[in-house]
């Protein structure tokens, strides 16, 4: 049953993202409501009025800005190539926007995008729920803690084994479709280490296609100089049949390794909601270890809490306090992943021209 005062949501899109992160996340923070979906698929369409049957089902975008009025937040979970367009309309609607990540394939759609919505005074953040997974959080906690010292060195993994192409324009598309894994999972990995360890001076990348069939790039390495002087180096592939760990830092005081991977979404993906039994709860076998040598010690993860972002969504709409996550850090991925893109066509270390994206008038 709906609460009065609930923000009500429509949500382009409802393939993975829309269906097993943003339309379980939404349902679950209690100040938001899905209240429309777009899907111009017959069958999604269908699986929407099973999971959501208070929503609305719309077949094309035009019927839920038609209604804008009734709506008090846009979520922009369709192919990366549309974001932003639909972004841009929602903005033009008046209506504040979340979107998936990638903001946009390149940065200066990005700006252009971020301009509008100052232009209309509304707010605009995008999906980067694994700042909110446990191991990202454990990490954190580390690292405020001081316990590794002056860290000189991040590693980072998000690896597949997928040996097989799906049939899909993340492997098929180009640049243009933000498609590939630099702009898939590398977006994830590069906002983690920019958000850990702060603003990049250099990049070197090495992107390669290796699986037959396979336009976009599907094994690519990137390794960042930041303005502190941590290097973080970062890797995402699909033909990975043995994945090394998640995260290995390395500090003059001691390290941090930890195996294995944020449980929510198989919890998301299998039907599982914030609140359940264990939500977020990675097990014993994974735990990260900290310290040096012999002397290092397991340690217990902090429970994932992707509930975090639409919380953090309702709260910027209700109070105005800021983002969770500010578009200005998705723009600065956006020039990063560019210039890696670079870096590998030309075989060059390269810098990124993230100063280019202005902060917001205070």
């Amino acid at each position: 049953m709906d609460s009065p005062g609930q923000l009500r949501v429509g949500l382009l899109g409802y393939g993975l993202a829309g269906a097993a992160f943003h339309a379980p996340l939404i349902e679950a923070e209690p100040r938001t409501r899905l209240e429309a979906v777009v899907t111009g698929s017959a069958q999604r369409a269908e699986q929407v009025r099973q999971d959501h049957p208070d929503a609305r089902v719309y077949a094309r975008a035009e019927q839920l800005f038609e209604r804008a009025d009734e709506l008090d937040l846009v979520v922009v979970a369709t192919p990366n190539s549309s974001h932003a367009e639909l972004a841009s309309r929602a903005i033009e609607a008046g209506l504040p926007v979340v979107v998936d990540k990638p903001l946009t394939p390149s940065l200066e759609q990005a700006r252009e995008l971020i301009a509008r919505a100052r232009e209309r005074g509304v707010l605009l953040t995008v999906f980067q729920n694994r700042r909110w997974d446990s191991d990202m959080l454990t990490l954190g906690g580390v690292l405020e803690a001081g316990e590794l010292g002056g860290v000189h060195r991040f590693e980072s993994r998000f690896e597949r084994w997928v040996p097989t192409p799906k049939d899909s324009w993340r492997d098929s598309g180009g640049p243009e479709d933000a498609a590939g894994v630099l702009y898939d999972l590398g977006s994830h990995l590069i906002d983690q280490a920019t958000y850990l360890f702060g603003g990049v001076e250099s990049v070197y990348a090495e992107m390669k296609t290796l699986r037959s069939g396979v336009a976009a790039d599907d094994d690519t390495f990137v390794a960042l100089e930041h303005s502190n002087g941590v290097i973080s180096h970062l890797w995402t592939g699909k033909l990975v049949a043995q994945y090394g760990p998640r995260f290995r830092v390395l500090g003059d005081r001691g390290a941090f390794t930890k195996y294995g991977t944020d449980p929510q979404e198989a919890a998301l993906r299998a039907g599982g909601l914030p609140g359940d039994p264990g939500w977020g709860v990675e097990s014993a076998e994974t735990r990260a270890v900290v310290g040096v040598g012999s002397e290092a010690r397991s340690l217990p993860s902090e429970p994932g809490r992707y509930q975090d972002f639409y919380a953090g969504v309702a709260s910027a709409l209700e109070s105005g306090t800021a983002a969770p996550v500010a578009v200005e850090d998705a723009a600065r991925g956006l020039a990063i992943i560019e210039a890696a893109r670079r870096s590998a066509r030309n075989r060059s270390v390269e810098t990124p021209v993230d100063h280019l994206v202005s902060a917001p008038n205070s």
